[in-house]
């Protein structure tokens, strides 16, 4: 397939005109114009790029891309040398962020939702495209036994905030660095939040509010959209993808 027209397609799937982001989404670095080869992970890292490489890969898609809002903007150092090898090698990056995240299908939230039997309802937030979703455990579990699940599925253990002495019905989440939302989670009665990451004051926002909060890292609750978005493209379309998955603690 073109260049061009890969583009195409992946805004017809994520639909990035939909909704307000942090940096560019879709081609961020032009490469060769035909696509046949497709690495996917996380983040536009050295490690994934030097991965594509190894693998011939034509075009690169992530979840992480570059060219972040108040990012420095000269392409010196570590973006330079990343920047370089795509360029040297002639490998196209794509990537997609809120818009990966909201995917009532492939998205980070839908996936991870599917993962750990979770029913998703409606969006947290009062907007269309809210970037948080609330729902319910298919199977109530108290914090320990729901901390356990997310241990076996991410084989990660989560930090967790347990304060409730009865079992979660009700959970909103949402993957990456959305430890804000807990609050507007508090506000609504909801019982559990599920997110990548935690700040200080998220630990007293649980306790306060009586809310069980669970971080399963950022990286962690994210592999899923971006592995998803491959397999769509290599069943659908006939593309050749590898999802790699580079390994990182956060």
């Amino acid at each position: 397939m073109q260049r061009q027209e890969f583009n195409q397609l992946l805004n017809d799937i994520l639909k990035p005109h939909s909704i307000k982001d942090f940096c560019p989404n879709g081609l961020q670095v032009e490469g060769k114009n035909e696509i046949k080869k497709i690495v996917t992970g996380v983040t536009a890292s050295q490690a994934l790029i030097d991965a594509a490489i190894d693998e011939q890969a034509d075009a690169i898609l992530v979840h992480h891309g570059y060219f972040w809002k108040g990012e420095s903007q000269p392409i010196t150092g570590m973006k330079k040398r990343r920047i370089a090898a795509l360029l040297a090698n002639d490998i196209n990056l794509f990537a997609y962020h809120l818009p990966l995240d909201i995917h009532p299908e492939i998205g980070n939230n839908a996936q991870l939702a599917k993962l750990l039997d979770i029913e998703i309802q409606t969006g947290l937030e009062p907007v269309a495209n809210s970037v948080a979703m609330k729902g319910y455990l298919k199977t109530p579990l108290n914090g320990d036994e729901f901390a356990a699940r997310i241990a076996k599925v991410l084989n990660r253990a989560p930090l967790t905030s347990l304060v409730r002495t009865s079992k979660i019905h009700t959970i909103a989440l949402c993957t990456g660095g959305g430890q804000g939302y807990i609050d507007l989670a508090a506000e609504q009665g909801i019982d559990a939040y599920l997110t990548g990451e935690a700040s200080e004051q998220t630990i007293h926002s649980s306790r306060e509010q009586n809310i069980d909060f669970f971080a399963a890292g950022h990286h962690a609750t994210e592999r899923y959209g971006i592995k998803a978005l491959g397999e769509l493209l290599a069943k659908e379309y006939g593309f050749e993808v590898s999802f790699i998955d580079i390994d990182n603690p956060v």
